[in-house]
This record gives structure tokens, C-alpha cells and sequence, in this order.
């Protein structure tokens, strides 16, 4: 198998062979207090860096709310502007001083640096600075051409991928989240241009309080299996799980628990149309990470369903995995093998309601199983998703 076949498989599990401290400077469109997958996953990322001896600078646009200190060793550098001409004029100036080693490592999305996802130009400054090292984690690419999807849309599209293909004319490494952005990331990119799969970890520390889960348990389950959702509750996503918990509810005696961002409208909005939910669909609301932990422990197992399958790139799969809470969630396209070969995760197919609640009804009264995929899916966060595979692959 070569290498680049290799990708579609495998994530990056490298030794750290760095011994020299690296000066890193994160180009990201959201960072602490500002909310969002991308923002966790970078402040995740500065601090692993950090710990591991290296100077770490993040650059992130203005935020109203004060920064938290993070690490003696992370400088958070708040922008004058969402990655304007301003900031190119206090970045440059940053990277003329910096000194060797350093890296400039850009977390992508195209519509993270603003101007309604089409800043070109910022684009185009960061291929006249080549020289500064870039290395780009592609969490997405461009925006699809979608057929019927309109001419502002494909507009869009076009856009991203002249930005897509401006940062990668300069780019010195690019990692992508999931296998599936590989041939969009090698057609914007120079032919060798090192290209590592990094999976997106938890962000979510895990909080070894047995007792608070018990507690949490028994308020939500009243003494019945409680099945966990965690996510943010977007339009993609929310009417798969409403059919799903109907589904579920109609042919079990499970609870159902909705844990984070969003949930207390998503529940508020489906038990209006379904009173009958009364007592047996909850929801936490926005949590801090500790109690996000403590909610996750107490659920017996969670149920998490992607319009596009499971995949390495969804941190709501991997907080349940690291904290060793069964997982039923559904293979899509976007699905790589190691779920299916790994048996640490129950799959179900798309857009099957039914056939997912049955799944999770059938998993929630069987002890033994439960015990078997809560070590299996642990056993597989630790060998391809914790955090320090990718602070491995950073610092090789």
C-alpha cells in the first residue's frame, strides 16, 4: 500500500522526536471565550504544544470578553480586525521577528477569516509570506458545488477553492481532519506536499467524580437507562435525533438527556409538538467542560447520529469515546474504516429513525455489551485520537 493510499486508513501515530523548543504562531478564526469546534480544538492544541516545552502565539479575531490565561508559555494576540490588512500589518510584522524554529500553522475554514467566506485577499498575503513555514489543518476545504444549489452558492464555492488553492500554492505541510478532504487538499496543494491525517480529539477533560454522575444519573433516568446527545443542535443534525428519541421513547422505557449548546431549545421545541415527552426528554443547556464530563459519565450510553456518518472530525463522538461511554451513531460516506473494523462503536445505516432507536434500546439492557464497547471505544480514543498523536505529528 503507498503512502498516500495509506492516509485513507490510518491517522498519524508518530514518536516525538523534537528536542529543540518550536516558536508556533495559530492563525484561527475563533479562540476562547469565543465559542465553536474550531476554537476548542485550537486552544487544545496551543496548550498540548505548550506542555510539550514549545512557545505557542495564537492570533484570533477581537472577542468583547477578557482571555483567559491558558499557559505561561501561550501569548493570545487578539487582531484589530477579522483578518484585514490590519492584521496582515501586526502578523507580518510578528513573523519578521520571530526566530528559528517557528511554524505558522493556519486552522482552515474557509469562512473563519471573514468577509463572508471569500477573503481573498488575506489569502493572497499569506502566499507572498511562503517563506514563514505555513502548514494549513484543512478542517474543511470549500464549500460544495451542489446541483440546484443556486448562483450565489456556486459563486461561493468558486471562491473557496481560489482561496483553497492560493494557501496551498505556499503551504510547506497540510493535515486534514478526515481522509475524505485528502483529493481536495492534493488538487489545491504542490505535488509532495506532505499531507497526515489528524483526527479532531476530545476537548472535553475527562472528570473522574463517580458520585456527581450517580447523582446526575438518577435525577434525569429516575432509574431507567438515560441515553446522552451531545452536540450544538444544528438543522442537519436535529431532525435526525427527534426521530430517533420519538422512535426510542415510543418503544422503551429509556430516558433521554440532551447535553450542551442548543439543547434546551431543541428539547423545548420538539415536546411542544409532542407533549407527551413531558418526564422523559431533558436537556442541560450550555455547560462548563467539568460538568459537560459529569453529564457524559452518567449517561449509560450516547446516541449520535451524523447526516454524513461518524467521522474523525466530530468532537461530540470523541467525548464519549475518551470517557469510555457506549456510542451508536450511523456510517455514512464520510465514515472511515477504523470504526467499522475497530468494533468499538455501534453503526447503523443513514437516515434509518427506527433502526437507530432499536440499536440503542437493545445496547441499553444489555449489561454485558455495554462493559465490552465502553473499554473497546476507550481503547480506540487512546490508540488514533488522543491529543498527543497530534502534537507527535506536529513536532516530528
Amino acid at each position: 500500500m503507498s503512502a498516500g493510499a495509506a492516509l485513507l486508513h490510518e491517522p498519524a501515530v508518530v514518536s516525538n522526536k523534537v528536542t529543540v523548543p518550536i516558536e508556533w504562531h495559530l492563525l484561527t478564526g475563533e479562540y476562547p471565550p469565543q465559542e465553536g469546534g474550531v476554537s476548542d480544538y485550537t486552544r487544545l492544541v496551543a496548550r498540548a504544544l505548550a506542555e510539550a516545552g514549545d512557545r505557542v502565539v495564537v492570533w484570533a479575531p477581537p472577542s468583547s470578553s477578557a482571555d483567559a490565561a491558558d499557559h505561561p508559555r501561550i501569548d493570545v494576540r487578539r487582531l484589530p480586525d477579522r483578518f484585514g490588512p490590519g492584521s496582515w500589518r501586526v502578523i507580518g510584522d510578528a513573523l519578521d521577528r520571530a526566530s528559528e524554529p517557528y511554524r505558522v500553522l493556519v486552522q482552515y475554514v474557509p469562512h473563519a477569516f471573514g468577509w463572508k467566506g471569500a477573503n481573498l485577499p488575506f489569502c493572497l498575503w499569506l502566499r507572498a509570506r511562503r517563506r514563514d513555514h505555513l502548514w494549513i489543518m484543512f478542517h474543511e476545504v470549500a464549500y460544495p458545488f451542489e446541483r440546484g444549489a443556486g448562483l450565489r452558492r456556486h459563486a461561493l464555492a468558486a471562491v473557496n477553492r481560489a482561496m483553497a488553492s492560493l494557501m496551498g500554492a505556499a503551504v510547506e505541510r497540510s493535515f486534514v481532519s478526515i481522509p475524505a478532504w485528502q483529493p481536495g487538499v492534493k488538487a489545491v496543494t504542490r505535488k509532495g506536499t506532505p499531507l497526515t491525517w489528524l483526527p479532531v480529539p476530545n476537548a472535553i477533560d475527562v472528570v473522574d467524580d463517580r458520585k456527581k454522575a450517580a447523582e446526575i444519573a438518577s435525577r434525569y433516568g429516575q432509574g431507567h437507562p438515560l441515553i446522552g446527545h451531545f452536540g450544538t443542535y444544528g438543522p442537519l443534525i436535529k431532525p435526525l435525533l427527534a426521530s430517533a428519541i420519538l422512535s426510542l421513547i415510543d418503544r422503551s422505557d429509556c430516558r433521554v438527556l440532551l447535553i450542551g449548546r442548543g439543547s434546551k431549545e431543541a428539547c423545548a421545541e420538539l415536546s411542544s409538538v409532542h407533549p407527551g415527552l413531558a418526564g422523559r426528554l431533558h436537556a442541560t443547556g450550555s455547560l462548563a467542560a467539568a460538568d459537560v464530563s459529569h453529564h457524559i459519565r452518567a449517561c449509560t450510553l450516547m446516541m449520535q447520529p451524523y447526516p454524513d456518518g461518524v467521522s474523525s472530525r466530530r468532537t461530540s463522538v470523541m467525548a464519549p469515546l475518551a470517557h469510555g461511554v457506549p456510542v451508536v451513531t450511523t456510517e455514512g460516506p464520510l465514515s472511515e474504516p477504523v470504526w467499522r473494523d475497530s468494533g468499538a462503536v455501534v453503526l447503523v445505516p443513514l437516515r434509518d429513525a427506527a433502526l437507530l432507536a432499536t440499536a440503542v434500546a437493545s445496547l441499553a439492557s444489555d449489561p454485558a455489551r455495554l462493559r465490552d464497547l465502553s473499554s473497546k471505544g476507550r481503547e480506540l480514543y487512546d490508540a488514533r485520537f488522543d491529543i498527543r498523536h497530534t502534537i507527535a505529528a506536529l513536532r516530528a
